[in-house]
């Protein structure tokens, strides 16, 4: 290959511009709405129950049902990603969550509400796998930890706001379908600022290389504030047969299976504190209104930690901190279970295990984005979050069951917060390896888990 002319390696290796800037905000907004419409059933949680007089049990399935689609939604999408693009899919997907938000206010019983959450899930299941691919390969090589960071910290970002609108107006002055209405229309307004300032991604186009790619290549180039190349860099035949079916290659099966059973085993532990925490306050007498301020703390704390996480790339292992992090988690978790009937007393603990919980998904999503070459990039994180997600549709069932069963919180946010520390223990045998074609040399490159040099592309 002709790197040369490689418009991949004018991305890694230039500045960030102001546009690449302007489309990992874009993303970190896109990853809010994720966040916001993922916790908006959990706002409404107390409401629902309320209404219907439904069981923990049965609750735990409403709280876990986009879940599911979640789950399909990053397997089947994030592979569409890689066969037709990183700006269709991230469309399609916005189009599909804002139609499952508004279609969950028709609901009139927790069995249709599912349906209509299973939708919605599908949406943000694919844009998960699509927004890390996009955010990966719209940032240089020095800023992608950093740049993923952001993303990431887009999700709690948007459980604060959500909870702030939600806690201030929406459940006190409305029913909780009123904040399935605002999630739709935010996500809405998402749809012609994805359209308009989001091109097709260089890399995506580079590997794949459909009709008019010279074109559309410097289209985005142009977009992106970098000059044009006058010719495509030749893709060598073993490159073209490549599929997204090789994340189960030998160079890339083991990586696959510990990237996927740590982010199922620690996702089993953040979305207890996600799904349950508003039921778990209310539950001890405080309204709902307050059940969701503490939700929005351990958002706060997320935010914190996301954006504690990408200062500290810079310094450390991406793979020793990330581990050390997830130990951490698992101690949140369980002083959380522990705590009092005190609105202070939870608030500082809900903080505490979303600071470390978040940043163990920061941890996560870079390793993810490190592990996978381009073609593959949107499939490895879709599946990975996909086969992931059963960790947190899992998550409300088994809390609620044992709930049920008469367990008490301390025994229960034992349980559910050992999912971190047994995740950490599978990242001890990961390896991470350079897979992308484009070369780079140990110099340019990002510090890998190892404290080595690994291509961030």
């Amino acid at each position: 290959m002709n790197n040369a002319t490689d418009p991949r390696n004018i991305i890694d290796q230039s500045g960030m511009t102001r546009a690449m800037m302007i489309v990992v905000g874009i993303t970190v907004f896109l990853n809010a709405m994720d966040g916001f419409d993922v916790l908006a059933i959990s706002f409404s949680a107390p409401g629902i129950s309320a209404e219907w007089g439904i069981s923990q049990t049965a609750l735990g399935f409403v709280l876990a049902a986009e879940l599911v689609g979640m789950a399909f939604g990053s397997i089947i999408l994030g592979g569409v990603a890689d066969k037709y693009g990183r700006r269709t899919t991230l469309l399609g997907c916005l189009i599909v969550m804002s139609a499952g938000m508004f279609m969950a206010t028709t609901s009139t019983s927790a069995n249709i509400l599912m349906i209509w959450r299973v939708l919605t899930g599908l949406g943000i299941g694919g844009m998960l796998s699509c927004t890390n691919a996009t955010v990966a390969e719209f940032s240089n090589n020095r800023w992608r930890s950093m740049c993923i960071s952001l993303m990431v910290i887009g999700y709690p970002l948007g459980g604060v706001i959500g909870g702030e609108i939600a806690q201030k107006y929406l459940l006190v002055n409305f029913e909780w379908r009123s904040v399935f209405y605002f999630g739709s229309l935010v996500t809405g307004c998402l749809i012609p600022v994805v359209y308009f300032l989001v091109p097709e991604s260089v890399h995506w186009l580079t590997r794949k290389q459909p009709v008019n790619a010279l074109e559309r290549i410097n289209y985005s180039l142009t977009k992106l504030g970098h000059g044009v190349i006058t010719a495509l860099p030749e893709v060598n035949e073993e490159e073209k047969k490549k599929s997204v079916g090789d994340i189960f290659s030998k160079s890339l099966a083991m990586i696959t299976i510990l990237v996927t059973a740590a982010y199922f085993l620690h996702i089993t532990t953040f979305y207890f504190i996600l799904k349950w925490t508003p039921k778990i306050v209310a539950d001890m007498g405080f309204e709902a209104a307050a059940a969701g301020g503490v939700l929005k703390w351990a958002n706060i704390g997320g935010v914190l930690g996301g954006i504690t996480f990408g200062v500290l790339t810079a310094r450390f292992g991406l793979k020793p901190l990330t581990i050390g992090i997830l130990f951490l988690t698992t101690l949140g978790v369980a002083l959380f279970g522990r705590t009092p009937e005190d609105l202070g007393r939870m608030e500082l603990l809900a903080a505490f295990a979303g600071f470390f919980g978040n940043a163990g998904v920061s941890g996560l999503y870079s390793i993810v984005a490190y592990s996978f070459p381009t073609h593959v990039r949107a499939t490895g994180t879709g599946f990975v979050i996909g086969v992931g997600r059963a960790g947190a549709v899992l998550s409300p069932i088994l809390a609620g069951v044992m709930f049920d069963a008469g367990a008490t919180l301390p025994t229960v946010g034992l349980v559910m917060g050992s999912g971190s520390a047994i995740a950490a223990i599978v990242l001890i045998f990961l390896k991470l390896q350079t897979n992308d074609p484009t070369p780079l040399t140990v110099a340019e490159s990002e510090p890998n888990a190892e404290g080595m040099g690994v291509s961030a592309a």
